[in-house]
């Protein structure tokens, strides 16, 4: 499932060949996406100007300017979905289902096997949306650090690795990245997350930080389907120190990885390093 790095990954790849442009043209070969893709679709995009692409968690918006008013697209990736740039007169693969074809000949092409994405258009600037309403703060960001993550866990019985995947808790901090920060941090998974100190919680916070901009740097982590907005792998998948790599050693004690499950999800960490 593509994370927050394949998003804003995504998000830059794709930027520079829509912003400031206008949709000539619409093509949805397949409207049963996740949200279903409505009818009217292709009569609002058309002849509106794409403004500053921004992403919120795992959401891109794209503003969208036109003489019917303001508006904004909000895709979602799902499981499987990726954002391609194209041109005119390149082939549709099989699973391409929306094109949103720019007056320069660019076409920003949607591509999803498992069709658990979506896009919706939305009348204002979407910020209001309900799937946006209680989110927690960008992992990026100012707002987000050990203290923050020290006086959500008060009292908390959940084991750590769940209490930081939570979108509540903070944004993209997903099963890959969640598992590689705790390792850097040293932290133990299944530690409850109330009993871990607040400089543990510096650490972790910083680490989520430090995971997430290599990530980005890299171009994400391609284990199955993603690519970015030029149709090419993420390589951060090199440089996994714990996830999928279950029973190889330790890249830091040799001792072998452990594998288990929190939460439904696997995770892997090093029982020497992690306490």
């Amino acid at each position: 499932m593509p994370e927050l790095p394949e998003v804003e990954t995504t998000r830059l790849g794709i930027a520079p060949y829509v912003e400031g442009r206008e949709i000539v043209e619409v093509r949805v070969r397949n409207r049963r996406l996740r949200v279903p893709v409505p009818e009217d679709f292709e009569q609002r995009l058309i002849g509106a100007r794409v403004g500053c692409v921004t992403r919120r968690a795992k959401y891109l918006r794209l503003p969208l300017a036109s003489s019917e008013g303001e508006g904004t697209l909000l895709w979602h990736l799902g499981m499987s979905g990726s954002l391609r740039i194209a041109r005119v007169g390149d082939l549709p693969k099989k699973h391409d289902y929306v094109d949103l074809v720019t007056g320069e000949g660019f076409v920003l092409r949607y591509h999803d096997p498992r069709r658990f994405g979506f896009v919706d258009w939305q009348q204002g600037d979407g910020t209001e949306d309900t799937r946006l309403a209680h989110l927690g703060p960008e992992p990026l960001s100012e707002a987000f650090d050990g203290a923050w993550l020290y006086r959500l866990s008060l009292g908390k019985r959940m084991a750590v690795k769940p209490f930081l995947m939570d979108n509540r808790v903070v944004v993209g901090a997903g099963n890959i990245y969640a598992a590689e920060a705790l390792f850097l941090a040293g932290i133990d998974p299944r530690r409850a997350a109330g009993r871990i100190s607040k400089a543990r919680f510096d650490r972790l916070a910083l680490a989520v930080k430090d995971v997430l901009a290599a990530a980005i740097t890299q171009g994400g982590t391609t284990l199955r389907d993603f690519v970015s907005g030029q149709g090419e792998p993420g390589y951060f998948a090199q440089k996994l120190n714990v996830y999928g790599r279950q029973g190889e050693p330790c890249r830091r004690c040799g001792q072998p990885l452990k594998r288990i499950v929190l939460g439904q999800r696997a995770s892997v960490f090093c029982p020497g390093c992690q306490r």
